[in-house]
């Protein structure tokens, strides 16, 4: 089993409360990831883009778009 990719998640709204680092299990297999906030998904996509974070190099996902959770 392959070690977990570390990204960098930036932009979004500024009242979602979204982690700085996340981890995918590939950039090939999660080109876009998204996470609960809230009654929403917070949408993020690598765009090719790295930067250097605690010496690393790590992709960096931006935000996209939102949807919301159906009920």
């Amino acid at each position: 089993m392959e070690k977990p990719v570390r990204i960098i998640l930036t932009g979004g709204p500024s009242w979602a409360v979204v982690p700085d680092i996340w981890e995918v299990a590939s950039l090939e297999d999660e080109p876009k990831v998204k996470l609960l906030c809230g009654n929403a998904y917070e949408h993020f996509e690598f765009l090719g883009s790295y930067s250097l974070h605690e010496g690393e190099q790590l992709p960096v996902y931006r935000w996209c778009r939102r949807t919301y959770v159906a009920e």
